[in-house]
């Protein structure tokens, strides 16, 4: 398989050491608007056949929406792992189906977090009933852009999809502010807002925790990724996915959730 890599930073360097591993060729490292310009004629003189070649994508949430459309405009399918665009994703999705292209969106590709996801899931959904209180913390490196990460988000949001005690979420909401009284047996009870954390310190790779904590007892689900290859080997394992298919895909589709 053919690659081109958006974005060549230090989750670029990272995609590109994985690809090669896993015996791919790498046509193209882009890391500026002058260089993307180029990339049509790279990409025919490279090769004719553009289902040969998938672009991933790991730039910054300014140029991720750009990056996209330019996939698109050359019928280059693109796996993305940048993440704070997604308020655009209605018109993206839009878009990729109306023109037969292919996308593969995640904020996570690490598998192991995913897996983490399904939990968080289903630890939403149980603990509704039962008088625990939510809440979610993610920390990374001082670097990181979004806050809270997109990881987070979707954490966040998976837990108000399945638990009806939380109808939002709200960065850095101190977990006190969040608890209120009964008007029957003024018991602590959670409120509709579920609090998220986010910390930037030294050189994090990512940390996200949700706890589920009543008076009697504390649940934790925690996953820290160590490097960045986790993220990487998962983004390579969508293109190699992605080879060849049409349409719209996530990290369901490649596990088969």
């Amino acid at each position: 398989m053919n690659i081109i890599i958006l974005g060549y930073g230090k989750m670029g360097h990272e995609v590109e050491q994985v690809a090669l591993q896993r015996g791919h060729i790498i046509i193209a490292r882009i890391d500026n608007s002058s260089e993307l310009e180029n990339l049509k004629t790279l990409k025919s003189e490279k090769r004719s056949d553009s289902e040969e070649v998938v672009a991933i994508e790991f730039s910054t949430p300014a140029t991720a929406l750009n990056n996209i459309y330019r996939c698109f405009d050359m019928n280059i399918p693109v796996v993305c792992g940048t993440t704070a665009w997604y308020q655009h994703l209605d018109e993206v999705k839009s878009r990729c189906e109306n023109e037969n292209q292919a996308l593969f969106y995640a904020p996570n590709f690490s598998i192991g977090m995913n897996i983490m996801f399904m939990l968080n899931k289903q630890l939403a959904k149980l603990s509704e009933n039962y008088n625990y209180r939510l809440s979610l913390t993610e920390t990374h490196h001082i670097h990181k852009l979004d806050k809270p990460s997109g990881t987070a988000v979707k954490l966040a949001e998976d837990i108000i999809e399945n638990n009806d005690n939380y109808k939002s979420w709200e960065l850095n909401q101190l977990t006190i502010d969040n608890l209120q009284l009964t008007s029957n047996n003024e018991q602590l009870t959670i409120s509709k807002v579920l609090p998220v954390e986010a910390i930037r310190e030294g050189d994090v790779f990512g940390i996200h925790e949700v706890k589920a904590e009543s008076d009697c007892d504390i649940i934790q689900l925690r996953h820290e990724a160590f490097s960045r290859k986790g993220f990487a080997t998962g983004a390579v394992i969508a293109a190699e996915f992605l080879l060849g298919k049409k349409g719209i895909f996530t990290m369901e589709n490649l596990l088969k959730i």
